[in-house]
């Protein structure tokens, strides 16, 4: 397979104002100092939206990022550290986002995966990582019976006690309570995923959609971005009730609240980060606070960013405390070193 190279970052965003290619306006050019990419990745066929990281823990310099290409003829993308695609995985129905989670049992052996939401066809699509063969028997219906599905977002959320691994889907409209459906995955029997509803939980605003969910799982929470009204948290384990625990960011944003990641610091404590989509960067909030408070805005040079994730383990010389990954809406990735994005923490 041929690599694409990637893309110089130096200079290109001089003067730009990009097209939104999901509103159609005019979106601002990335501001004068914002922080600057190590790597961006060739473009996309379609449409860029949302990135996964998975560590390769026996060498970490071999790690991946999963993207997606969001269009009917859409795919996902494996790229390698350097923004090289490896692999395409074509032929899906409008993938929306990404996760990963570590160590799903079939046929009784230890499997990483990567599941995405394929919206056209109400499905989540799951493949075993590395390799990204499919594993999910054609894929999981989810939101069976409503009305309203499309699935868009989704976050994996391993539970500590017993390792057992969920899927958090939301879509692209739904109810004021019960916008959240959450799956549990396991092995059918022979060896392919299979999902089962445990829960539906969450309150919608109603003034636009909810897309990017994000899970803590040392701290057992759920994040998600109510889109024009801020990020809402719940616990991650149906077991611990459906209470709203915070709702945050709130008239801090200059239209969408977008993507979530969470860099960790330790178990506990460590940094939110929420793509601020119109103004080109970041809010970022403690991780460890019952209800957070805006602590910086980090301007980045990506534009217009939906979906975004970050990790805190050493990937080599680039990256050695880790590595934050923003999709683009000019159909790329954007890879930063996280001592860059530290350094306008205060």
């Amino acid at each position: 397979m041929k690599y694409g190279k990637i893309v110089a970052v130096a200079g290109i965003f001089a003067g730009f104002t990009a097209c939104n290619n999901k509103q159609h306006k005019p979106i601002p050019a990335p501001a004068a100092d914002a922080v600057k990419p190590v790597a961006v990745t060739p473009v996309t066929q379609y449409d860029s939206d949302d990135p996964a990281i998975w560590i390769n823990k026996a060498d970490s310099s071999k790690s991946l990022i999963i993207g997606t290409d969001k269009n009917t003829d859409g795919a996902l993308y494996v790229y390698n550290l350097d923004g090289q695609v490896v692999k395409k995985i074509a032929g899906l129905k409008r993938p929306n986002n990404v996760d990963i989670a570590y160590g799903l049992l079939l046929n009784n052996q230890p499997v990483d995966i990567a599941v995405t939401t394929e919206r056209e066809t109400n499905k989540l699509r799951i493949y075993r990582l590395p390799d990204m063969e499919p594993i999910d028997n054609g894929g999981l219906e989810v939101f069976a019976g409503e009305k309203e599905r499309g699935p868009m977002g989704i976050s994996l959320y391993t539970r500590p006690t017993d390792k057992a691994i969920f899927a958090i889907v939301s879509r692209k409209s739904g109810p004021a309570q019960g916008y959240l459906w959450q799956y549990q995955l396991t092995d059918n029997g022979k060896g392919q995923v299979t999902g089962t509803v445990v829960r539906k939980f969450g309150a919608y605003s109603g003034k636009k959609e909810i897309e990017s969910v994000a899970v803590d799982n040392e701290l057992g929470y759920v994040y998600y971005s109510d889109e024009q009204t801020g990020v809402r948290r719940y616990y991650a384990d149906p077991a611990r009730g459906d209470q709203e625990l915070a709702l945050f960011g709130s008239g801090e944003f200059k239209a969408d609240n977008e993507g979530i990641s969470i860099y960790k610091t330790s178990d506990s404590t460590g940094f939110i980060l929420v793509s601020d989509q119109d103004a080109n960067s970041f809010n970022i909030y403690r991780r460890e606070d019952t209800h957070p408070a805006l602590l910086a805005k980090i301007p980045v040079s990506a534009i217009n960013s939906d979906g975004s994730d970050v990790v805190n383990v050493n990937l080599g010389p680039k990256y050695p405390q880790g590595i934050f990954v923003v999709m683009s809406t000019d159909k790329t990735f954007h890879y930063y070193d996280w001592r860059d994005i530290a350094a306008r923490i205060k």
